[in-house]
Order: C-alpha cells, then sequence, then structure tokens
C-alpha cells in the first residue's frame, strides 16, 4: 500500500520555524509532483506550494518569501521549511502526491496532515 505521512507540526511562536517533511512509501514506481496544501478551521483547503520531480517551484502568494519546498527524490521525501511563521499560518498541513503505483497507474495520494499552530 502507497501512502504519505506527514511529520514536524507543533506549536512555535510568531516570527518562528518549522520544519515539515513528507515520506512517502510502499510499492512505488515514481512520484511525480508533490504538492503542500493546509486547512485552517472553518476555511477551505488551499494549495500552499507544488515542487514538479525536476525541482520546479511554485508557491500562493502568502507564503513566498517565507516558504521553501523541497524533495529529495532519493528518498522519497517532501519537505517545507516555514519561516517568519504568522498567526495565520495556523492549519492543518497536509502532503499531496501524484504516484504511479508499482504495476499500477498514476493517483493522487494524500497524507493525514500534521498540525501547525502558531502563538502570538
Amino acid at each position: 500500500q502507497v501512502q504519505l505521512v506527514e511529520s514536524g507540526g507543533g506549536l512555535v511562536q510568531a516570527g518562528g520555524s518549522l520544519r515539515l517533511s513528507c515520506a512517502a512509501s510502499g510499492s512505488i514506481f515514481r512520484v511525480n509532483t508533490m504538492a503542500w496544501y493546509r486547512q485552517a478551521a472553518e476555511k477551505e483547503r488551499e494549495l500552499v506550494a507544488t515542487i514538479t520531480s525536476g525541482g520546479t517551484t511554485n508557491y500562493a502568494d502568502s507564503v513566498k518569501g517565507r516558504f521553501t519546498i523541497s524533495r529529495d527524490n532519493a528518498k522519497k521525501t517532501m519537505y517545507l521549511q516555514m519561516n517568519s511563521l504568522k498567526r495565520d499560518d495556523t492549519a492543518v498541513y497536509y502532503c499531496k502526491a501524484n504516484i504511479i503505483a508499482r504495476l499500477s497507474y498514476s493517483t493522487d495520494y494524500w497524507g493525514q496532515g500534521t498540525q501547525v499552530t502558531v502563538s502570538s
């Protein structure tokens, strides 16, 4: 079974930093584009950043200049370095990846989410 597991969330003071990780595991042939989403209380889930298998990145305007998405293809792991955190960054952060499973076809997988809480 293919799965994505997020880690690195927690409680941090405003202005601080956190690094989230998302590790893919299972019977994987290829990991294509990966992305971070977040969902704050009573809000819709929003796209934070994406990264292709070749390393091309895109960011939501709200996090440009503060967050950095990266990946280690050998480890099948994606990261989100979050700096200068604001209270508005408080949300559950979800990992998504388009993955081709072995002997199968490509589909999107989601992690279970990790809570980030920024205190003022």
